[in-house]
């Protein structure tokens, strides 16, 4: 966050008006992104003494009850198995995941939430999202809304296949 008027360097600092309008926009969106992540990094590991990483399993776990196998975590975190085998193993040191043999597969763990990583979990992530409406509370209502629906409308345009967009490509080209 700014301090005391200085100037902010970041992704956008190297660019200019000559620059493609969709490449300042990807940086300004980069930019706010990387902001936003690192004071949450900084408040988790402030107040509660924990990882993005360790609080975004538990919020994965909190969404399925049931508990998660390892490889799971693994796609929906974006991380190698090896990544969520280490803050699994942290969690579980701290008692607030258990591992569980699959019922399914012998071979693979699922993962769940402990009642203390449950009631640990609802404590922090009411105070993330306090965190979260602070930093937009620069925007009215309807600005968020709008901006909303413009992400969206990049969301669902990235979503189409490849062919799609490099016919979409071609028709800003022209």
């Amino acid at each position: 966050m700014k301090i005391d008027n200085e100037p902010i360097y970041d992704l956008e600092t190297r660019l200019t008006q000559d620059h493609h309008q969709s490449l300042r926009l990807w940086l300004r969106m980069l930019s706010c992104t990387v902001m936003i992540e690192a004071e949450i990094r900084t408040r988790l590991r402030n107040e509660f003494g924990i990882t993005l990483p360790r609080f975004d399993l538990m919020a994965q776990l909190e969404r399925h009850p049931e508990g998660l196998r390892m490889g799971e975590l693994s796609k929906r975190m974006m991380v190698t198995g090896g990544n969520i085998t280490g803050i699994t193993d942290q969690l579980e040191q701290e008692k607030l995941v258990v591992r569980m043999p699959d019922l399914k597969d012998r071979r693979a763990y699922s993962v769940k939430l402990t009642p203390a990583g449950r009631r640990a979990f609802k404590r922090m992530a009411a105070v993330h999202e306090d965190w979260i409406a602070e930093m937009f509370s620069g925007m009215a209502a309807e600005q968020k809304n709008q901006l909303f629906e413009l992400l969206s409308q990049v969301k669902t345009h990235l979503n189409t296949p490849a062919t799609a967009l490099d016919t979409s490509k071609e028709q800003d080209a022209s």
